[in-house]
């Protein structure tokens, strides 16, 4: 049997990999994944604000990509 981590954690998983500048690219990724509901699980202002903290320190931009496009935006709540 294979484990697969539940939404949330797979959410902070992919906050820390360092690959998500934004919750909104977190929700997508899941989405593509696989997961349901990603809206209504990662819902609430106290997991998005942690959320967007673990990208806003761990995200590094692709190379060539600016350090303005790397900066997270306010409106990452897709």
């Amino acid at each position: 049997m294979t484990f697969r981590p539940t939404t949330i954690e797979r959410a902070y998983q992919l906050a820390e990999s360092g690959t998500c500048r934004t919750v909104g690219d977190i929700k997508v990724k899941l989405q593509a994944e696989g997961h349901e509901r990603v809206q209504d699980r990662l819902y609430g202002g106290s997991l998005t604000s942690a959320l967007r903290k673990l990208c806003t320190a761990n995200y590094v931009a692709p190379e060539g990509e600016d350090a303005v496009a790397a900066t997270p935006d306010d409106d990452d709540d897709d």
